[in-house]
């Protein structure tokens, strides 16, 4: 029996991508509205309520309204916006969180897709909050680097517009959010087990896709003295079952660029990489992964996959 899945902003960046996702699936009906209907609420309504599972692809009021919008009790959704990412009533969308949120995301009708950035930070840092190995009340830092993508179609026109690019000097990476206003902090906090948010930095550069998130820890700081090989050791461990998330060997120099980290190799996957370096008092722990893929419409197909009774992986791999 096929399922009706509708992408309430099929026109946007993530909505595209889940598109291409869903197109190569034989057993799911897409609907679809006529762009111009777009931000009617009586057509929208219509195709919310006939829809078996709707991904939430919109600006956070509009993503709020949409679901205001629904009476069919058996709507399921999937929300890609920053909307209720402290709502109680919905679930977070990051499978490998910990051993039960799996059936936890199985079992929801509501279920919200971690932000980017968020993804590289909480699955670094969750497993030595929960170990006890990172403090509750850790002075954590953490800076990503991201492609335009990211910051969708407007973003998008921008950077690729080469007038625009050379008038605004784009080419040079660009830190931005630097009074910590940045949309994706509360879940990090939340999330990764810790008492305060990070003092977390965000920079932009001229590449389309591809997301590196680093964060360094100093042993001096932590509730036990371990080296970086033992931090290693706990993340491998526990993620060792996980299809999706893949702690890459200690001795990674052979992953390098003649010594030089690669940001864009989970490019077009699912995947996210994590890279454990340092020594001494310096740990630092980097994740890489496509900000459109693991970052975005990949952790949504495969949250969808878990709600309506697909393998996990299905489409992903």
């Amino acid at each position: 029996m096929s399922r009706i899945v509708f992408v309430d902003g099929q026109e946007g960046t993530t909505g595209l991508k889940i598109n291409d996702y869903l197109a190569k699936r034989s057993e799911i009906e897409i609907l679809r509205i006529d762009p111009a209907a777009r931000k009617d609420p009586v057509v929208r309504g219509k195709l919310l309520n006939e829809a078996d599972l709707v991904f939430l692809c919109l600006p956070d009021n509009a993503a709020k309204e949409s679901v205001s919008l629904v009476r069919n009790p058996r709507t399921k959704f999937i929300n890609t916006s920053s909307a209720f990412r402290t709502d109680k009533d919905w679930v977070y969308g990051l499978p490998e969180l910990h051993p039960a949120q799996r059936d936890l995301i199985r079992g929801a009708s509501r279920v919200f897709v971690p932000g980017c950035h968020a993804t590289g930070f909480i699955l670094s840092i969750r497993p030595l909050t929960e170990q006890g190995i990172v403090p509750e009340d850790y002075p954590a830092v953490c800076h990503s680097i991201s492609g335009y993508s990211g910051g969708g179609r407007a973003k998008i026109g921008l950077y690729e517009d080469p007038a625009v690019n050379r008038e605004k000097h784009l080419h040079i990476p660009r830190h931005y959010a630097l009074h910590q206003p940045h949309k994706h902090l509360p879940e990090m906090q939340f999330y990764s087990g810790l008492a305060f948010k990070p003092l977390f930095t965000p920079v932009i550069a001229d590449y389309a896709q591809g997301l590196v998130m680093s964060v360094p820890l100093l042993n001096r700081n932590l509730n036990r003295s371990v080296s970086a090989k033992e931090v290693h050791n706990v993340l491998s461990y526990y993620y060792d079952s996980e299809s999706f998330v893949r702690v890459m060997p200690f001795d990674s120099e052979a992953y390098l660029d003649e010594g030089y980290f690669k940001i864009a190799e989970c490019n077009g996957t699912n995947r996210i990489e994590i890279f454990v370096f340092g020594q001494g008092d310096h740990i630092h722990i980097l994740s890489r992964y496509d900000n459109l893929g693991k970052g975005a419409s990949g952790a949504a197909i495969q949250n969808m996959n878990l709600m309506l009774g697909f393998d996990e992986a299905y489409g992903l791999i």
